[in-house]
């Protein structure tokens, strides 16, 4: 079953680059290209992961994590061009559950999309448990 990857991002460039590198991988990728849009479909589609950049146009992306952890518990990645530890701190403090510097390796950003999916899933058996 493929995965089912978000990706909030305001470069229509980057979901086009994505669904190239991580074709034949198991991943479905939908992409919104701002905070609100990202938000409601988030809400609406549940996805399995989110994919989400800090530096966008209106509602920037710790304002977006931010929303989106006030309705789910849906992993969410960071892929940034910022690398300084405040911005890293700072979304991590926002409800991130990891965080890449772009430009990123297309296996190692798969390999970090199948950990958070496979530990949410855990966490969901031990509490079905």
């Amino acid at each position: 079953m493929a995965v089912e990857v978000l990706l909030i991002d305001d470069d229509p460039d980057l979901a086009i680059m994505l669904r190239t590198l991580l074709k034949g991988q198991d991943f479905q990728i939908c992409a919104e290209y701002n905070g609100e849009d990202g938000i409601e479909t988030c809400r609406t589609a549940k996805p399995d992961v989110v994919i989400l950049d800090l530096l966008m146009p209106g509602m920037d992306g710790w304002e977006v994590c931010e929303k989106i952890r006030e309705f789910s518990d849906v992993p969410i990645l960071i892929l940034s061009a910022l690398g300084s530890p405040g911005s890293v701190a700072r979304a991590l403090d926002a409800g991130a559950d990891d965080y890449l510097i772009k430009p990123v390796h297309a296996s190692l950003l798969a390999s970090r999309l199948r950990t958070l999916v496979r530990r949410r899933l855990q966490v969901r058996e031990v509490v079905a448990a």
